[in-house]
């Protein structure tokens, strides 16, 4: 591939990581570095001469979710492909040039959630340009909209405070 391209695009994004069609490493080495990679699998950090990459994972978790939380929000009456078209661009337009810079084609899966709100956000507009939407009126602040619906994973402690206590102080 590297002969008739100047940056092959290599996704290898067989699972688990053993059935990979191959590694970032030899990616990387087999290009010159110059792949453009993603894996279906994680794959450590790769450096070379000084030159870091950090090989993302290219799989659904960027889209369907998203879609998922944007059609449920707005109350979508279908989810034709409009909509997904719309989280691709959205999703493209989140890789930011540091990303591409150490070899990322999409944000970090580290930052899955503020991602995925994003492109609700951005499936949503879509939905009510569609006339799709059921929620009406349209929400002033998509994106705190959105927020609000996420489940929370933080749960408030049901253990009563205590305090130390000297007990002798009362005898």
């Amino acid at each position: 591939m590297s002969r008739n391209n100047e940056r092959p695009i290599i996704f290898a994004l067989s699972n688990p990581t053993s059935k990979s069609e191959c590694s970032a490493e030899e990616a990387y080495k087999w290009s010159n570095n110059k792949a453009v990679f993603a894996s279906g699998s994680p794959f450590p950090k790769y450096e070379q001469n000084g030159v870091v990459f950090e090989p993302g994972q290219g799989n659904n978790a960027y889209i369907f979710p998203a879609v998922a939380l944007g059609v449920m929000c707005c109350g979508s009456v279908s989810i034709p492909d409009e909509l997904f078209l719309q989280a691709a661009e959205a999703l493209s337009h989140l890789v930011s040039e540091k990303d591409l810079e150490v070899g990322r084609v999409y944000p970090r899966l580290s930052d899955i959630q503020a991602t995925s709100v994003k492109i609700a956000v951005s499936v949503i507009e879509r939905a009510y340009e569609l006339n799709l939407a059921t929620v009406f009126p349209k929400p002033a602040n998509l994106e705190q909209f959105v927020l609000d619906q996420l489940y929370d994973t933080e749960y408030p402690t049901f253990i009563p405070d205590t305090y130390e206590y000297d007990i002798s102080s009362h005898q």
